[in-house]
């Protein structure tokens, strides 16, 4: 199989990107986006430990060698509550240093430097291999359909054009249907300068849904924390 051959979704996986080093970061971020996954990154423990209690993810990819909290401890604390596939990355690739890695529950292992190619390829082993599907599926919530995997948004069968940061929106908001989404990290997601700037998005995006903009029926604000889709169900 090449690293170019699909047997799952990846427009419809998000994989989070933990590593403190912002170089490695945004390559990896560069070449699985180009790759067909959707990744977010993350630049610290606490930093992913935001993202992950706004949005859920299909995969992580996290550096073992962080200041502050270390990526052994991360992946054990998550491995407590949540099976999502884990691959570790570090400079250390001795056996001990793999052995205590798996040890925590994670998935996989990869030592730097290594090749982007690989780790793609090991990412779509663990996908093949455990049968795993995306979390992300369509989205009902009055008479629209929101399919995450396109990203298109249909009323009564009818496309509704949205611009890439309105798509970015409810996409997140989608995946955690029911649940409040932070303005943190909705700006993270569609690199806001600001939160306010995810209000004034939020804004536009309800001027396209809403029957009455001014009280939302769908897009729920949260005072003091961020967004809310009402849905009826996940298809």
């Amino acid at each position: 199989m090449t690293p170019h051959a699909t047997f799952l979704d990846r427009h419809n996986t998000h994989v989070l990107v933990v590593d403190d080093d912002d170089r490695i970061r945004n390559l990896l971020q560069r070449f699985l986006g180009k790759n067909g996954y959707r990744v977010s990154g993350a630049a610290n423990a606490e930093d992913a430990r935001q993202k992950m209690n706004g949005l859920r993810y299909d995969l992580l990819i996290l550096d073992v060698m962080m200041p502050g909290e270390d990526g052994l401890s991360l992946a054990a604390s998550i491995r407590e509550f949540n099976d999502i596939p884990i691959i570790l990355l570090t400079a250390l690739g001795d056996p001990e240093q793999r052995i205590a890695g798996l040890k925590t529950g994670a998935d996989d292992y990869l030592a730097k430097p290594f090749e982007p190619e690989e780790l793609l390829l090991r990412i779509d082993a663990i996908f093949r291999r455990t049968g795993r599907k995306p979390i992300s599926d369509t989205v009902r919530f009055g008479d629209y359909e929101y399919d995450m995997g396109r990203r298109v948004l249909r009323k009564n069968g009818q496309q509704i054009r949205l611009t890439t940061g309105e798509q970015t929106l409810l996409s997140l908001m989608a995946q955690q249907a029911g649940a409040t989404v932070s303005r943190y990290v909705l700006s993270e997601n569609i690199n806001a300068q600001s939160e306010r700037a995810v209000d004034v998005q939020m804004t536009r995006l309800r001027r396209k849904l809403e029957t009455n903009p001014s009280e939302p029926e769908f897009l729920l604000t949260v005072r003091g924390e961020g967004y809310r889709l009402v849905s009826d169900f996940k298809a």
